[in-house]
């Protein structure tokens, strides 16, 4: 019988030797899967919805008056804009990106809180359809909810450079009621206004030209009245008394003086730089203000390179009176305008450049948009000072027609939007605020009614249709017109209950008048409406006829439908474009110095370092 082996102690046997070799193994694929599991969640391919577990910087460019048509990725083939080019290069193209309103104010109010301006009380049924002045009432409440304040609250770094627009201070000179500062943004630099001729000596007047062109007269009248009178006295030929003349003197003192304060020194009131709460500038230096803007943007991307920041840049290019540095004048071909546009495009390569430098190009959500169409009135003799709207009726200040509405919108984030992708369905302004909240981790308002969407399922490419089956296309607080994206068919109809009378006649906006109403004379009501369809006559060239279009009466009163249950979700708001709120108060007028000794200069020669 043959001996066994004897046991070895030290080695385990060939058996277990195996399991242990299988169970690395295992660990290692196990390991291995999970990190590719990891890059395919990260690297979006098409169709697929790409995740992040980090919180990204938001870079969100938005431009005054640009014009859907200015743009060379949109279809211009005479300005050059390079940058914007790129910038849809790298990321997703939207062809039918709305404003919320056709004039500032009340767009950037909508874009600011997700919401139709009317909901917050930021439109007008006067003609004065923005904030007027810096030291009016009106502005942005401060019971509404920017995005600014939802990224605040998720640990995010906001700053905002440029333009405001949204009003400052409600009942004191420093209560800052309206202020960036009070919605949400840790850091302001810029206008609280608006740009405008009036900040340039040069350029004639443009904040109520007409009403100061009658008060002008009318102190000129009374005061040839009281020249007439006291002449007349001294020879006799009339028997009115010294105190009478003198009463009226005093008069016309006193109504020189009433309206000569506030619009005869509109460059110390309005035209105002500030940084936080500080007046910088005031009035402003425009020559030097293209400088300040962009060293300003580039300086917060580099302060906050280490994130999350929000980044809110808010050019005051391309509204008039077209402020253009000597490296642009006369580069372009197409005049002053051209000029303007194609120094803004290298404004914005800056901003690229500088988050590219940083290395932070593939952890930042970055946006290029416009406030609203381009201006069609702007005109200084036969030369075009506003933009261009491309195939797209109208302007801006026109509610309805798709020229004052229709913006560009781009997005990019590598690794996680796909590049050179155009997607050719309705989106608004008012899809920022819960596409950059969901981004950061926060949650919109429960307690309002919210008109925007989050993006990034389509811009992914997740979904195929946008979120938005209506849109509601306001002129002030008149509704004009309603979009109807009918998913099912691939229609995009679109019915105008009130459209602005051109002048002159045949003209393609209000010439004669400077800028379109939204109501009175210079409109015309339509019953039924004019109906569109915007997929095969995007230049609502023709309106189809009830007699032709077998769907008219289905459509328009589908349309009618969802405009009643619109209306039913308005509740009455303080309306901050009333007249009251508009007007300028000279006890909220912001002040550097001792009212009404407004002035000083605190920038010296610090911006051309940006250039």
């Amino acid at each position: 019988m043959a001996e066994a082996a004897p046991p070895q102690k030290n080695n385990p046997p060939k058996r277990n030797q195996f399991h242990l070799h299988v169970h690395v193994m295992c660990k290692c694929l196990k390991t291995s899967l999970t990190i590719v599991l990891v890059l395919c969640l990260f690297l979006k391919s098409p169709g697929s919805h790409a995740s992040v577990s980090y919180k990204p910087n938001i870079v969100l460019i938005l431009v005054d008056d640009l014009g859907i048509g200015d743009v060379g990725c949109y279809g211009n083939d005479t300005i050059r804009t390079p940058n914007i080019d790129r910038l849809a290069k790298e990321g997703v193209k939207l062809t039918q990106h709305i404003a919320a309103a056709p004039l500032c104010t009340p767009s950037r109010a909508a874009f600011l809180t997700g919401r139709y301006p009317i909901r917050s009380g930021m439109d007008a049924t006067n003609d004065y359809r923005v904030i007027q002045w810096a030291g009016a009432s009106g502005g942005l409440p401060p019971n509404e909810t920017t995005f600014a304040k939802i990224l605040q609250k998720q640990g995010y770094i906001t700053g905002l450079i440029g333009k405001w627009h949204q009003g400052v201070n409600c009942e004191s000179r420093n209560d800052y009621c309206h202020h960036p500062l009070n919605h949400g943004f840790d850091y302001f630099y810029g206008m609280p206004f608006s740009l405008m001729n009036d900040c340039q000596i040069t350029q004639p007047p443009e904040k109520d030209r007409v009403l100061r062109t009658k008060l002008w007269l009318y102190s000129q009248t009374i005061g040839l009245a009281v020249l007439t009178l006291a002449i007349a006295r001294l020879t006799g030929l009339v028997s009115v008394t010294w105190k009478i003349i003198t009463c009226l003197a005093w008069f016309g003192f006193l109504f020189f003086a009433s309206w000569f304060s506030s619009y005869g020194f509109i460059r110390y009131w309005d035209c105002i730089l500030m940084r936080n709460h500080e007046i910088t500038e005031q009035p402003m230096v425009v020559e030097r203000t293209t400088s300040l803007i962009l060293k300003e943007a580039i300086s917060f991307i580099e302060r906050n390179k280490h994130g999350p920041f929000l980044l809110f840049v808010s050019f005051l290019h391309v509204h008039t009176p077209l402020i253009t540095t000597e490296l642009f004048l006369g580069k372009s071909s197409y005049g002053l305008y051209g000029d303007n546009v194609e120094e803004m495009d290298w404004m914005v390569g800056r901003v690229l450049d500088a988050i590219d430098k940083k290395g932070l190009k593939n952890t930042t959500l970055t946006y290029f948009s416009s406030d609203h169409g381009g201006f069609l009135e702007a005109q200084g003799g036969k030369a075009q000072l506003g933009g261009w709207n491309g195939i797209y009726k109208g302007g801006k200040g026109m509610g309805g027609w798709e020229g004052g509405i229709r913006v560009p919108g781009i997005f990019r984030w590598p690794g996680v939007l796909p590049a050179d992708t155009v997607i050719d369905e309705p989106t608004s302004l008012m899809d920022i605020y819960p596409t950059v909240a969901y981004l950061a981790g926060g949650i919109v308002p429960q307690d309002r009614v919210m008109d925007g969407w989050n993006l990034m399922p389509l811009l992914q490419g997740s979904i195929q249709h946008s979120e938005h089956e209506f849109l509601f296309h306001y002129c002030g607080m008149y509704l004009h017109a309603v979009r109807w994206h009918q998913k099912d068919s691939g229609a995009l109809w679109k019915a105008h209950y009130v459209t602005p009378i051109f002048q002159p006649e045949g003209a393609g906006a209000c010439y004669g008048r400077g800028i379109c109403p939204c109501f009175g004379e210079g409109v015309t009501h339509h019953d039924p409406p004019l109906l569109f369809d915007l997929s095969r006559d995007p230049s609502e060239a023709k309106p189809l006829l009830p007699a032709t279009e077998p769907l008219f009466d289905t459509v328009t009163s589908r349309i009618e439908r969802a405009v009643q249950e619109h209306r039913q979700t308005l509740t009455p708001v303080p309306q901050q474009l009333s007249l009251h709120n508009i007007m300028w108060k000279p006890w909220l007028q912001p002040c550097c110095g001792t009212f009404p000794f407004c002035w000083c200069d605190k920038e010296g020669d610090s911006a051309h370092p940006a250039l």
